[in-house]
């Protein structure tokens, strides 16, 4: 973490104190796939934000940081917004799935999301894509998500930081890939999300 950047907050000794205690305490963490996406402001800053603030989750770990690709906007007519920028988050949790939620909710309220139309323009757009092999149908967190095994801007950076990465219940991540295709999901290789220290 840069000292030079005035817009970074150092995370307080205790927070990291309690996070480390609930990683070694809390037996038997799970993995979890978490897909960020942005298109309104400055898109990049809001993507990192959003990875310090899972980082800074007590019992939250961040393992890997995909990526970061532009993509057309979903279930909208072309030009009609911004390009987004998304990336897939690798974290290993001692939260449930429903803290897990509820925490991936205060951050997109924490950048000021809106909701006030679906596929509409956000801030950041914070979705749990999958967590370890759950396969659940509630309404409130669905898992794993609905529609991400059809969505190339979820499955491209998933499987640049987990190439044998599996979709509970529907196989191999990189099959999908193949099935869905990779058009409108453009690498931007000048732009990169820091893994928190």
């Amino acid at each position: 973490m840069s000292s030079s950047d005035p817009t970074v907050q150092p995370v307080p000794a205790s927070v990291v104190e309690k996070v480390d205690a609930a990683d070694v305490t809390l037996s038997n963490p799970k993995r979890a796939v978490i897909s960020l996406g942005s298109n309104l402001g400055n898109r990049l800053e809001t993507l990192q934000g959003a990875v310090d603030a899972l980082e800074d989750t007590p019992g939250l770990r961040v393992k890997a940081v995909s990526p970061v690709y532009e993509t057309e906007p979903w279930g909208v007519d072309p030009g009609t917004q911004a390009t987004y920028f998304n990336a897939v988050v690798l974290v290993k949790t001692t939260l449930p799935p429903s803290s897990l939620l509820e925490r991936g909710h205060a951050i997109e309220e924490a950048f000021e999301r809106v909701r006030d139309e679906q596929w509409g323009p956000r801030t950041i757009d914070v979705d749990i894509v999958a967590y370890q092999d759950v396969v659940s149908d509630d309404p409130l967190l669905t898992l794993p998500h609905p529609r991400a095994h059809q969505r190339a801007f979820v499955l491209v950076p998933w499987n640049d930081v987990d190439p044998q990465a599996e979709f509970p219940g529907r196989g191999s991540v990189s099959a999908l890939l193949d099935e869905v295709g990779q058009d409108g999901v453009q690498v931007r290789a000048d732009l990169e999300l820091r893994l928190p220290e």
